[in-house]
């Protein structure tokens, strides 16, 4: 991936080193036809300064932009919520794809640190835990077996999960792939992977569900749709719901139209892993991108991941999100 995203790195700066260049073109054509005159040189010394300042930005992103996490504090009111678990403290992260972490075990176990440390009542993983398949955790799963909570860690699938980006591979390989995975994590990483199910977490005489649905893309991306959000709600009705859906655009699809859900939580837009002054071109993709949405009683959360699919971070600052359950 590295040597990948090296070689389109390169490409990149060819096209800034050009784009001054037909800017120069299209003045000099200008200027001869009006009897001016254009000097070059400026033109080539942006080229020159644009490409200097992608690869620096380059450089941070992928030395350190991408291992500075932070820890976002996130209220979340709902009279609706139980009694029981008014202050129930939840932790989510997403997004770790394994595979840019190898070398890298310090920098996972500051995340694994500083999420127990937060001490929090659940944790719960909204998918892409891999890049390409489950070796990917051959070198830091124990890392990630070190996280704790009173009420464990609840996990779904993303799509990269699937296996869906590797070639040559039949339809029968893929499965065995995403069973490998999942087995993984229930038996090494002492996770409860919820595959279009629920789980029941009781205080005293309350409770409240906490659904999981499969990989479920409903916008520009749509390589995996397996999520099955009815067989999910099954026998939660009545009961407060929390929804773990890795694709963002699954809630409006889906969710908003269909059921009353209050909570969502998501993941897979990394802010394109690029954000400069609240900005960031994932936007273009998914309306819903980056931090919280409220539609009328709905709230859709979206984590912007600890890894990605590309070795650099600028300014999408990775993200451990501390929800902390409030009753109105």
């Amino acid at each position: 991936m590295s040597k990948f995203f090296l070689i389109i790195s390169v490409i990149f700066s060819l096209l800034l080193l050009l784009i001054p260049q037909v800017v120069f073109a299209v003045g000099w054509l200008a200027a001869r036809l009006f009897h001016g005159h254009l000097a070059w040189r400026p033109f080539l010394w942006a080229g020159f300064l644009l490409v200097a300042a992608w690869w620096g930005l380059y450089t941070y992103g992928h030395l350190w932009g991408r291992f500075r996490f932070e820890v976002k504090p996130v209220e979340y009111r709902n009279n609706a919520l139980p009694p029981a678990f008014d202050g129930y403290r939840l932790v989510q992260i997403s997004d770790l794809h394994m595979d840019g972490w190898a070398g890298h075990q310090a920098e996972l176990s500051r995340v694994v640190q500083a999420v127990n440390q937060l001490q929090p009542d659940l944790i719960v993983f909204t998918g892409d835990l891999v890049s390409f398949n489950f070796h990917e955790l051959d070198e830091l799963g124990p890392t990630l077996s070190r996280l704790t909570a009173r009420d464990g860690v609840l996990s779904v699938l993303g799509n990269h999960d699937y296996a869906p980006y590797q070639r040559g591979l039949s339809a029968r390989q893929r499965e065995a792939l995403v069973d490998s995975l999942v087995r993984y994590q229930r038996e090494r990483l002492g996770w409860q992977v919820l595959l279009n199910e629920h789980v029941v977490l009781r205080r005293g005489a309350d409770s409240l569900a906490v659904l999981g649905v499969e990989n479920q893309s409903c916008g520009v991306h749509q390589a995996v749709r397996r999520g099955r959000l009815r067989e999910a709600m099954q026998g939660t009705d009545g009961m407060f719901r929390i929804l773990l859906s890795h694709d963002p655009s699954h809630w409006r699809a889906e969710v908003l139209p269909q059921t009353d859900i209050p909570l969502t939580l998501s993941g897979h837009t990394h802010a394109m892993q690029f954000r400069i002054l609240g900005f960031t071109p994932s936007r273009w993709a998914y309306p819903e991108c980056d931090g919280r949405y409220d539609e009328g009683a709905q709230t859709l959360y979206v984590n912007i991941g600890l890894g990605g699919t590309l070795p650099m971070r600028i300014g999408a600052t990775p993200e451990i999100t501390l929800f902390t359950l409030r009753r109105s």
